[in-house]
């Protein structure tokens, strides 16, 4: 079962996994298979003969109640290995439902595994930043803060072989790309491989919370947006990562990789 399977490593995870000939349940509200955390009653169809599953939490604002309730029905039900999507971002207090997620998972009697990924590099071309770009300017509170910007591909790559393979069980990956990059120099990969005029623009992260909470943002998920990038700026994320290399025996996929696919397209 892919939990999110209609989502950015979701689906990809569930391609995967269908190209490897293995039977698939994508669960999600919009899913083949429907599945919503705030309902209860449609966790068990979902579960219901999966020996194994990719689990993302309901939300990094979420508390951890509702996942940690989860993880056990999974394993009730016979599920005998999971993989958690969690954030680099688990150890700080920014993220306590995913901190918590983790700690359902350890405490579980499933095979798993818990992987930590940076930002992603799609976030710039499926969502998040695309309107930025799409607008011709990404005003973001990061400054000149370094990110190694993981692929999606690798994750659902990681998320497979954790899924299908032996060797992987107990294992937590932190999963980066292989370079440190600013925003500035991201946005102005994709600008120069897209023939865009996109800026980036440096402002405060109290502008920048105005800003969502201007656009209908609540305010808890504005505020741990902020935090998150302004992290970036602190240069609390710029370091590498070797669980890709760890997993999947293989470097992981350089940001250059994605932009020349995605938007040099």
């Amino acid at each position: 079962m892919v939990l999110g399977g209609t989502g950015k490593t979701g689906r990809r995870v569930a391609a995967k996994l269908a190209a490897r000939g293995a039977d698939v349940r994508v669960a999600s509200r919009r899913g083949a298979v429907r599945f919503d955390w705030d309902d209860r009653s449609t966790w068990a169809p979902a579960l219901e003969g999966a020996d194994a599953a990719y689990v993302i939490a309901p939300s990094e604002t979420d508390d951890g109640e509702t996942i940690s309730e989860f993880i056990v029905a999974a394993t009730a039900a016979g599920v005998g290995r999971l993989v958690l999507l969690s954030a680099r971002e688990v150890e700080t207090s920014m993220v306590p439902g995913l901190k918590a997620a983790e700690a359902a998972v350890r405490r579980s009697d499933a095979r798993w595994t818990i992987l930590r990924p940076s930002w992603f590099a799609q976030n710039f071309s499926e969502d998040m930043f695309l309107p930025l770009i799409d607008a011709g300017l990404v005003a973001l509170p990061t400054g000149d803060g370094k990110e190694p910007f993981i692929d999606a591909e690798d994750i659902a790559d990681v998320a497979v072989a954790a899924l299908t393979e032996d060797g992987h069980d107990r294992q937590v990956y932190e999963l980066s790309g292989p370079d440190l990059l600013s925003f500035p120099e991201a946005v102005e990969m994709i600008a120069a491989a897209s023939g865009r005029e996109v800026a980036f623009k440096a402002v405060t992260a109290g502008e920048f919370m105005e800003s969502l909470l201007g656009n209908g943002l609540p305010e808890n998920v504005a505020r741990l947006l902020t935090d998150l990038l302004d992290a970036i700026r602190r240069g609390e994320n710029a370091h590498l990562s070797d669980g890709v290399q760890r997993a999947l025996g293989r470097p992981p996929r350089p940001f250059a990789d994605y932009v020349r696919e995605v938007w040099g397209a």
